[in-house]
């Protein structure tokens, strides 16, 4: 038996993904400084923070220090599940009228018939689930491996309330920064607004994928 060898190569850092569209692609819904600001300080933010999380835990090892673990992996577990919701959210959005918008068709219309028994119904659950998260947060459309079943989760911060191994289909971003340079602290309209501009091929793309 054979065991083949753990590359010697250093491991990847988190990188920030380039949006999939100009920062003005969204607008009106959702304006290019708002978006800019989003990506480019908050994603960034994640990222870097993550790096920086692991890199603290490697010069531990290699010195043989102590570290606040508890402390540590609460603050990495916050910034990578900034960094890999974003990573899901920008996607979930395209132009309105251009990939963006409408109601879904395939597979996720279907789903959601089942599950929802209609879109209007999904659509009110998912939109009450996001405007109801207690303080920062998303609200988030899920499915569940073990039993094929679609659920709507709502994550606090970025990493509470996720259920382990669910497949995220759609994100919504409703911190306030997500929203605050347009609609200031109006969450429910930004909420309604996002509805004009969600990429329904990517949802069902990642439904695919399953």
């Amino acid at each position: 038996m054979t065991v083949e060898k753990i590359s010697t190569r250093p491991f990847k850092k988190y990188e920030l993904p380039p949006l999939p569209y100009a920062a003005d692609a969204l607008e009106p819904q959702i304006s290019k400084e708002q978006l800019s600001i989003h990506h480019d300080r908050h994603h960034q933010g994640y990222v870097t923070g993550a790096n920086a999380n692991i890199e603290r835990l490697e010069k531990a090892r290699q010195e043989g220090a102590e570290v606040d673990m508890k402390a540590l992996l609460k603050e990495l577990s916050f910034n990578i599940g900034g960094h890999v919701l974003h990573t899901l959210f920008w996607p979930t959005m395209a132009p309105a009228g251009r990939g963006g918008g409408g109601t879904p068709g395939g597979a996720l219309a279907d789903l959601i018939e089942k599950e929802w028994g209609s879109f209007d119904r999904f659509k009110a659950e998912f939109t009450k689930a996001a405007a109801s998260v207690e303080g920062s947060g998303w609200a988030a459309l899920a499915c569940c491996t073990m039993t094929d079943r679609p659920i709507i989760m709502q994550i606090e911060k970025h990493n509470i309330n996720v259920y382990p191994s669910f497949k995220i289909l759609m994100v919504l971003d409703v911190w306030e920064h997500a929203y605050y340079v347009d609609y200031r602290n109006n969450r429910g309209q930004f909420i309604d607004a996002f509805w004009s501009v969600v990429n329904w091929d990517m949802v069902n793309k990642r439904l695919e994928t399953l």
